[in-house]
């Protein structure tokens, strides 16, 4: 089966600023695959390209099999799109926020009417269905975007960062229902600056800084290349003489505000020599994440 999403070499520049740089990627049928990076680091870009929405400078990237430059109507036609934004129309209720929506498909009023109530239904709206936009708490306005991107039975989702800002019960709601799309057979791209959330859900995934793809892979791949099966964490007291230590044993260690990590193989035993000669110094042994992946390709400081 064919990949649903092509990109090689792929390059998007605003006048000076290359905000995508020659990236290549396949999609493949029925996975979740995840963009992340830091604020400015081209996965926004890449994914309005992929909408049709922001022209190609160069390269080649087809979606659905079509070529975006060539044919970006009937590929905009089966996408179903959540932005990060809040977007929906004020003016409308909930039920009418699809109903609506589903006249830019040209899909029959009874269809859509339908169609609405089964979504409505899937997020756990139903209740709210003639509720107006402004009495929605924030977590049921993402819900309902996401069911907004659904209405038109869409062969590509894209997500972009769809729990922002949301409590744990949301959160997790939505969760389950990304799975229930991919059991369902649907291809989903997810933007998301929440590593556990990329960990949760993503088949595969790439993180991006200025254009470029540093990593590409299997989440728990990434994770054991990357980082290995653990970290070790010092908190430190005296922060030079367990750096010292640790750097004399030729291990790397990152330090951040009042702590230091040790990315290792073999860092259960580096700690328990640590904390035989340095036992005044509390330190800790936990399972390497995702996060630790993007905070050690990406680094500590803030990107803005």
């Amino acid at each position: 089966m064919a990949p649903v999403v092509v990109a090689r070499d792929l390059v998007k520049r605003y006048e000076d600023l290359t905000a995508v740089d020659r990236i290549s990627f396949d999609i493949n049928q029925g996975e979740i695959f995840g963009f992340l990076g830091p604020n400015g680091a081209g996965k926004s870009t890449a994914i309005r390209m992929i909408q049709c929405v922001s022209p190609v400078t160069s390269g080649k990237l087809e979606v659905l099999g079509m070529d975006v430059r060539e044919r970006p109507r009937e590929i905009k036609a089966r996408l179903g799109v959540a932005p990060q934004d809040n977007n929906l129309d004020p003016d409308f209720n909930v039920i009418q926020n699809l109903t609506s929506y589903a006249r830019y498909f040209g899909i029959p009023k009874a269809q859509a009417a339908r169609r609405a109530e089964e979504l409505l239904e899937f997020m756990q709206l139903s209740e709210k269905r003639d509720v107006m936009i402004e009495n929605l708490s924030g977590g049921m306005k993402r819900r309902l975007i996401v069911a907004r991107a659904l209405i038109n039975d869409p062969d590509l989702i894209i997500l972009d960062e769809p729990t922002t800002g949301l409590d744990p019960q949301a959160r997790h709601l939505i969760w389950e229902r990304v799975r229930q799309l991919k059991r369902e057979g649907r291809t989903i791209i997810l933007t998301t600056h929440y590593m556990d959330e990329a960990e949760q859900l993503c088949d595969r995934l790439v993180i991006m800084e200025r254009g470029k793809f540093l990593v590409e892979g299997e989440p728990k791949r990434l994770i054991a290349d990357v980082v290995g099966d653990c970290v070790m964490e010092v908190i430190e007291t005296d922060g030079d003489e367990a750096e010292r230590y640790l750097r004399s044993l030729g291990q790397q260690v990152e330090r951040s505000a009042d702590r230091l990590y040790v990315y290792s193989k073999d860092c259960r035993t580096i700690n328990q020599e640590f904390r035989r000669l340095h036992p005044e110094i509390y330190s800790v042994i936990r399972p390497a994440t995702l996060e630790d992946v993007f905070l050690r390709l990406t680094g500590r400081r803030l990107k803005e």
